[in-house]
């Protein structure tokens, strides 16, 4: 298992928290608080271009 360095949780309303990570071979990590040691992963490019994408409301119909 890599070395993940996780960072605070971000929670929407109720419990569904997330967290994002990263290690020193540059992935980048997103799992559910609490359930650590189950994850996704992709390059820090890949995590980055998905959060500017969701910041620009590529994602909002989902909402």
């Amino acid at each position: 298992m890599p070395e993940i360095n996780w960072e605070a949780p971000f929670c929407g309303e109720g419990a569904s928290c997330f967290r994002l990570g990263t290690d020193a071979d540059g992935n980048a990590y997103i799992t559910v608080t609490g359930a650590e040691d189950t994850y996704i992963t992709d390059s820090r490019e890949a995590l980055r271009t998905m959060i500017r994408d969701i910041k620009a409301g590529k994602a909002d119909h989902l909402l």
